[in-house]
């Protein structure tokens, strides 16, 4: 018996194995334990079953494994539509993104009722006189092998019996122990899932699976299968029948059948298909059982939204002749409820609508905009009761109403003077509101969009015998535009709708041109004078009333000007911004600003211009495109002379080409007038050279220049110390002289008042050229005539030049 249980400890006998639940035992151990005497071997037995827990497992059957799905959570799935009405079909989203990846069944609860079978695992624990752990697998018996008490029966058996006989044995059997008996993982039946499934076939799920379970592993009903009426067969007989809606309406699942081995779940063909929608509150396709009615489609969809208008509800259906009709439907009435439906069958419910009668909105510049409740005898200052509603600087004086009139609804346009009708509240400036007024308010900015919208209706409403009401303001006014025309309106409403005059606005005289089509056939434009005065007076008789298409037009006041000022900065005894008048030169600011200081270079100045340098700009722009297109010509020229030489003599040239294209978009001019300040300045004021200032004007006077710059085709570009002695070829020889591009025949220099002087007739190394003074800049060209250049690149090389060194001289600043 002793050595049997020692062997017992190492190996596996009867398909039981028998652990120390402390440790593992090493093959060492096992070894020596097997060397000791019977009698300690007893002895060590004794005290692993009384202080340790013991586990006994036995081999599980080798069925499929029992899967359910993940935790997971499903991708997103479109929802299923019907293919006609585009409109859901309830209850097959249920199925849509079915996990792929299942996990063993392991916390599912155990219900009283579930029935033992082979494969079965039975969790055991004791606990007493005897402490152990012993899960114990049903047999294709029927029975378990418990420890101790050998064989017992369980098949059959719900597990509410199951769990009484086996605690009822160990009590009667094994003296001082207590069992707690419970199920561990469990059999794996298979089943069929047939009919209009998504994957119909033969499956193995878990042995507490239901209907339900069956069709997620299966992948769900089709479209063409029915939710209402899926059925369980047991052995040809039918079981029960599952009506989805039930659980998707109202959650009960008492017909979802668990299943037994051999199970059939057949899904038959959809019943009768009809579709709601509009104001419901489940707008879909839905499968109906039985003579069913409206009413029954609309508690299925959820019931009516509020917003529904069922007086004005409509049902399409196919009738007898094949053909589909429209029927009205008032779902407010039973004998409309009560209709029966057929297949196919579309009930649609309209919403209310949109539009809210016994309403006045206000908008635009105020801080609460929104509806308010139109009452009887309603004025503007009941809608704004003070000037403390609107936001800062409105323009009070002039609110714009939409209104719509009759039966029609055609629109009109209605303004007002919310300044005058809240100093007399219920006086003639304070409007009386009607139904459905949208009240606008604007600011005085002068961007007023909205009037535009209200004029193109207007617009729209016009016809062959009345003309588009709308009038126009332009010239000094706050915000001139279109703007409808008001019955009764006269120039002084006009004038209020354009913001008001602004300052600069002529007072005495203003001009009214007006269009009057003589005889249905040619049109005819007038002239009639405004006294603006009188208006501004309070004089009715100089109000003139409009009519459509009037344009009115309120000049400046004469040479009214925006103030204009120009900058004089450097060495000046006052730099700063000066405003000037009209016709005011140069030598008058230079003589405000105090003059020019001991430290100036008055051979250096620089003006720069706002006109001269947009001026410059489009002339760049121009030049850039011209040069584009001479550089698309010659590369077509080039294609063909490579394709027919096979050879690419032109590679470079183009390379160059883009290079220069490229600095000459990069170029930002900055509008200099070249001028020689000290020449002007000797001449005094009044001189036929002495600059007209404009606004915007920059005059620049640089301190002591020491140096003259050398640019270009030299081996050494650099900045040298004036030398009066030296002429341009000296200056370009202290620069490393020239590289073997440069083009001496076109050597200029560009003075430091920004004037050019080209070079002499011999060239470099001919005569001295121009006199050199501090400041100036030569310039070394690169000789283009020995690429196969564009006739610009000449003139595009110069201006980079010119442009880089009117940049420098301002940066100096």
């Amino acid at each position: 018996m002793i050595q049997r249980l020692a062997s017992l400890f190492a190996t596996v006998v009867f398909g039981v194995v028998l652990l120390p639940v402390s440790s593992a035992q090493t093959p060492q151990q096992i070894e020596q334990f097997k060397q000791l005497p019977l009698e300690q071997q007893r002895q060590l037995l004794e005290q692993y079953r009384q202080g340790s827990a013991v586990t006994v497992k036995e081999p599980k059957p080798t069925e499929p494994t029992t899967v359910i799905p993940t935790d997971a959570p499903p991708a997103p799935a479109p929802p299923v539509r019907d293919a006609e009405t585009g409109l859901p079909m309830f209850g097959y989203d249920l199925f849509a993104g079915v996990p792929t990846t299942f996990a063993p069944v392991t916390d599912i609860p155990i219900p009283v009722d579930f029935r033992m079978g082979p494969g079965d695992m039975v969790v055991v624990q004791l606990f007493g006189k005897v402490v152990g752990n012993y899960t114990l697998a049903v047999n294709r018996d029927g029975a378990i092998n418990f420890p101790e008490l050998g064989p017992i029966t369980v098949i059959g058996l719900t597990f509410d019996e199951m769990r009484k006989l086996l605690q009822e044995r160990v009590t009667q059997q094994m003296i001082g122990v207590t069992a707690s008996i419970s199920l561990g993982e469990l059999r794996s039946i298979r089943v069929f899932v047939l009919g209009e499934a998504e994957r119909p076939g033969s499956y193995t799920v878990s042995s507490l699976s239901t209907i339900t379970n069956a069709l997620f592993v299966s992948g769900g009903v089709r479209k063409i299968g029915s939710l209402r009426n899926i059925q369980l067969k047991r052995q040809g007989r039918l079981i029960r029948t599952l009506d989805l809606y039930d659980l998707l309406l109202r959650g009960d699942t008492s017909d979802d059948a668990r299943l037994q081995p051999g199970d059939v779940i057949f899904i038959p063909p959809a019943g009768t298909q009809v579709g709601i929608r509009g104001e419901v509150r489940r707008a879909a396709v839905y499968e109906v059982r039985g003579p069913a009615n409206v009413g029954d489609l609309i508690g299925i969809a959820g019931g009516l939204l509020p917003a529904a208008y069922p007086q004005r509800a409509s049902l399409s259906r196919i009738n007898e002749a094949r053909e589909r009709v429209i029927e009205d439907l008032d779902l407010q009435t039973t004998q409309d409820r009560a209709r029966k439906l057929r297949a196919g069958d579309l009930i649609t419910v309209p919403s209310v609508l949109e539009r809210i009668e016994k309403v006045v909105r206000l908008e635009g510049h105020v801080l609460r905009p929104g509806p308010v409740e139109f009452r009887a005898g309603m004025r503007l200052t009941d809608l704004i009761r003070s000037l403390d509603e609107l936001k800062p600087m409105p323009d009070a004086r002039y609110v714009l109403i939409r209104r719509e009139l009759g039966p029609d609804r055609r629109v009109v346009a209605v303004s007002a003077d919310l300044e005058a009708a809240l100093r007399e509240r219920r006086g003639p400036a304070d409007v009386a509101l009607m139904a459905r007024d949208q009240v606008r308010v604007f600011d005085l900015s002068g961007s007023r969009p909205d009037v535009g919208a209200l004029v193109n209706e207007l617009r729209i409403q016009a016809s062959l015998d009345q003309a588009a009401p709308e009038v126009r303001v332009s010239g000094r006014v706050r915000a001139p535009g279109v703007y409808p025309l008001e019955p009764g309106m006269r120039v002084s409403a006009l004038l209020r709708a354009g913001g008001q005059l602004t300052e600069s606005a002529y007072v005495t005289e203003a001009e009214v041109t007006r269009y009057e089509v003589v005889n249905g056939e040619y049109r005819e434009i007038g002239l009639l004078k405004i006294d603006l005065a009188a208006i501004r007076s309070g004089s009715a008789g100089a109000d003139l009333a409009l009519q459509p298409y009037d344009f009115l037009n309120v000049r400046a006041v004469t040479d009214w000007r925006e103030q204009a000022t120009v900058a004089v900065q450097g060495e000046v005894r006052f730099p700063g911004s000066y405003p000037i008048r009209k016709g005011e030169t140069l030598l008058s600011v230079i003589g405000r600003a105090g003059g020019l200081t001991d430290q100036a270079y008055a051979h250096g100045a620089v003006f720069t211009r706002v006109r001269l340098r947009q001026r410059e700009e489009e002339q760049i722009r121009q030049l850039a495109e011209r040069m584009e297109a001479d550089l698309a010509m010659l590369s077509l020229q080039q294609a063909q002379t490579q394709q027919a030489n096979d050879a690419d003599p032109g590679a470079a040239t183009m390379a160059v080409g883009r290079s220069l294209l490229s600095d000459l978009r990069r170029a930002k001019p900055i509008g200099r007038l070249a001028m020689d300040l000290p020449r002007i300045m000797a001449m005094g004021a009044g001189n036929a050279e002495d600059v007209v200032v404009e606004a915007g004007d920059v005059l620049m006077i640089p301190g002591k220049m020491q140096s003259v710059t050398v640019l270009g085709e030299v081996y050494s570009p650099t900045s040298l110390l004036f030398q009066p002695e030296l002429d341009r070829t000296g200056y370009i020889n202290l620069s490393g002289g020239l590289t073997r591009r440069a083009d001496a025949k076109r050597v200029y220099v560009v003075h430091a008042n920004g004037q050019v002087s080209a070079a002499g007739k011999r060239g470099w190394g001919g005569d001295a050229g121009p006199a050199l003074r501090p400041g100036d800049t030569i310039v070394v060209p690169a000789d283009v005539e020995r690429m196969r250049a564009l006739p610009l690149w000449s003139g595009v090389t110069q201006i980079l030049y010119n442009v880089a060194v009117s940049v420098a001289a301002v940066n100096s600043f």
